[in-house]
């Protein structure tokens, strides 16, 4: 089985970064990454994804048109099995508490942390599988 984790951000060179800071767990295939540039396209890929195992979306807060507090909010009514963690520039006690009032998982400031990352998809991965 295929673990699924989908990365929301609009900025283009996220993507890269993920699979270069991800690419051993990749080529090892303990778990596959799908990238969105916009709320609206994760929402769309949530959608397809309904029968497959996402067990994580790290989606960026500020973002144009539906910010990641939106998708945050859909997202959790589409499928409210998988935990969603919140990735901002501006890690500030009001941004936490509106992201984990809204059901995020948890919180990480940019630049991120991967180790920490990297551990929480462990987490992931070992209660998916």
């Amino acid at each position: 089985m295929s673990f699924l984790v989908l990365v929301v951000d609009d900025e283009p060179d996220v993507e890269m970064l993920f699979r270069q800071q991800f690419r051993r767990d990749l080529r090892d295939n303990r778990f596959t990454m799908d990238f969105a540039q916009s709320a609206a396209s994760a929402l769309q890929r949530i959608g397809d994804a309904a029968g497959a195992s996402l067990i994580l979306i790290l989606s960026d807060i500020n973002m144009p048109g539906m910010s990641g507090f939106e998708l945050l909010s859909k997202a959790k009514a589409l499928r409210p099995d998988v935990p969603v963690i919140m990735i901002t520039a501006y890690g500030d006690d009001q941004t936490k508490r509106k992201a984990l009032e809204g059901g995020a998982e948890a919180l990480l400031t940019k630049p991120i942390d991967f180790v920490a990352l990297r551990n929480e998809i462990d987490v992931r991965v070992a209660s998916a599988a």
